[in-house]
C-alpha cells in the first residue's frame, strides 16, 4: 500500500489543484488518481483535508445538455415544495426542517 505526499495548507506544489480549484478553471479530474493531500491545521480538531489532483491531467467539464438542464430544473423544483402544506417555499426547503419555514414554525410570523 503506497502512502500519498501530505501538504500544509497553502504550501502545495504548482501543477496540483483541489476539485474547487480545478472547477473554477472549467476542468474535473476525469478519472485520475489523487496524487496529494492538502491539510489545514484547526485547534482543538482534526485538519481539514483536501485532495489534489494534477492539473496537467484534468478534462474540461463536460458541457450542460438540454435533458440534463430540464433534469436538475425539475429536481430543485421538487425541493421548494412542503410536503405539509404542498405550497412553492420560493426557496429550497431544508432538510433539517422537512417543511417550509412558516409549517415548521405556526406560532411565528416568519414568512
Amino acid at each position: 500500500m503506497s502512502t500519498i505526499p501530505v501538504y500544509r495548507w497553502r504550501l502545495a506544489p504548482e501543477g496540483l489543484a483541489t476539485f474547487r480549484q480545478l472547477r473554477a478553471l472549467g476542468l474535473r479530474p476525469g478519472g485520475q488518481p489523487v496524487v496529494a493531500q492538502l491539510e489545514r491545521p484547526r485547534r482543538r480538531r482534526e485538519p481539514l483535508i483536501a485532495f489534489l489532483y494534477r492539473v496537467d491531467r484534468a478534462k474540461p467539464v463536460r458541457p450542460m445538455t438540454p435533458a440534463k438542464r430540464a433534469a436538475l430544473a425539475k429536481a430543485n423544483a421538487a425541493r421548494q415544495l412542503c410536503p405539509e402544506c404542498e405550497r412553492d417555499a420560493g426557496y429550497r426547503i431544508p432538510p433539517s426542517l422537512g417543511m417550509c419555514t412558516p409549517c415548521a414554525y405556526p406560532g411565528t410570523s416568519a414568512g
